[in-house]
């Protein structure tokens, strides 16, 4: 069969019909490859709009050879924050060390991109917009599987029948739990909880992290530029999880204000911006680990199958290269022998990105007094100028190339 017989045959097959729920990373990615291997794409998200703005992420390694596929790179290097080093601070707020951030990270000068959420976000929906039907303000409700395709029900009210559906709506995935049920078996919490907000940013900041610790604790200020907002974060161990804060803001603001009551620095000021602040952003520091990421027609992708945590500063990345291994798997095949293939070509990258959790936390988050002085000797030894490697596990997967 020619090329152009191929490009006949696919415009002449009824389109199988697929649905994704999250349009955040994972979501949009994932019906970027969809669409471009066929498939009519619908994406529901519970939000009213795009999420705009937000914290700071990362693409790295294997990761940016996707977005340079779907030709959103030069967009993403206009948007890269550029941050230009990091100062860990002492208990009593004195300097321990001053370094570039790829140092710490394991990151790429040149190479790896950092930029704000909403950013990444806003590229991925421009690319996918015209070609894919979006329902914001709906989720689903329920999801009934059959030989013949799932049936589901939305929020709103209305029904509809698809070839498959897909969950990316991030740890706390509705999806996953209609699916295999609580999220309690997957999770795996990791001994911390954090908090993100904006505050005015008061100290001069550009370009730059600082990040006080103490034992248990430690509290940042982090400048994406010469903005008058920081984003503050708020971190600290807790050997169990606080479930009865999770869905309780007050309750969780009662807790980082306990938690962090003697600190010195600036984190009065940082608490007392958290109870003034709209944007808090309160979790544990877990990941999600399954043995299996579909059931029948219905599959999972980026947090919602395979969180690494933001320990391991992979989460994004995961969730783009998930997306593209999910869609490419699904371009000639069904959906029981793509999803296997998904799942066999994916799930050692994932497995070496979820395992660098404990550099994460040995270099953050020390949690007794030797262990964070050891940190600090490490810190102090480390060479201010970046590795042009980076860390193997973010390159660990060299992307097939997929035809439909």
């Amino acid at each position: 069969m020619t090329h152009t017989d191929q490009l006949t045959d696919i415009r002449t097959t009824p389109r199988r019909k697929v649905l994704i729920s999250g349009a955040s990373i994972a979501g949009p990615a994932l019906a970027f490859w969809l669409n471009r291997y066929g498939y009519a794409v619908t994406v529901v998200e519970k939000a009213g709009t795009l999420r705009s703005g937000g914290y700071p992420i990362d693409v790295r390694g294997t990761a940016l050879e996707v977005v340079r596929r779907m030709g959103i790179l030069p967009q993403l290097r206009d948007a890269h924050i550029d941050l230009r080093r990091i100062t860990f601070l002492d208990g009593d707020g004195s300097k321990v060390a001053s370094l570039h951030p790829h140092t710490v990270t394991g990151g790429v000068a040149g190479a790896d991109l950092e930029v704000r959420r909403g950013d990444l976000t806003d590229a991925l929906h421009t690319a996918v917009r015209d070609d894919v039907e979006f329902l914001f303000n709906d989720s689903i409700d329920t999801l009934d599987q059959s030989a013949h395709g799932v049936d589901v029900t939305f929020q709103g009210g209305s029904r509809r029948t698809f070839d498959m559906v897909f969950g990316a709506e991030g740890t706390h995935s509705r999806t996953r739990e209609m699916l295999f049920g609580p999220e309690e078996q997957f999770h795996r919490y990791l001994g911390y909880c954090f908090a993100v907000f904006t505050m005015p940013n008061t100290f001069g900041l550009s370009h730059e992290t600082l990040m006080w610790n103490s034992p248990g604790r430690a509290a940042a200020l982090y400048a994406v530029g010469d903005n008058d907002e920081v984003h503050a974060f708020l971190n600290f161990a807790q050997p169990e999880p606080p479930f009865d804060a999770f869905r309780n803001p007050a309750a969780q603001r009662d807790l980082i204000t306990g938690v962090f009551a003697d600190a010195g620095w600036e984190v009065p000021g940082m608490i007392a911006a958290m109870r003034d602040a709209d944007d808090v952003f309160f979790d544990a520091v877990s990941q999600i680990r399954m043995p299996h990421w579909s059931s029948g027609r219905v599959a999972l992708v980026g947090d919602a199958a395979y969180a690494p945590s933001f320990l391991t500063g992979q989460g994004t990345s995961l969730a783009l290269v998930g997306a593209y291994m999910l869609a490419g798997s699904l371009a000639d095949r069904d959906h029981a022998t793509g999803f296997a293939a998904y799942e066999h070509d994916t799930r050692d990258f994932v497995t070496v990105n979820q395992g660098l959790v404990g550099e994460g936390g040995a270099t953050l988050f020390p949690t007794t007094a030797r262990a964070l002085e050891q940190r600090n000797d490490r810190l102090r030894k480390l060479s201010a100028i970046p590795s042009t490697e980076g860390r193997p596990a973010h390159s660990a997967l060299t992307l097939p190339e997929f035809t439909p």
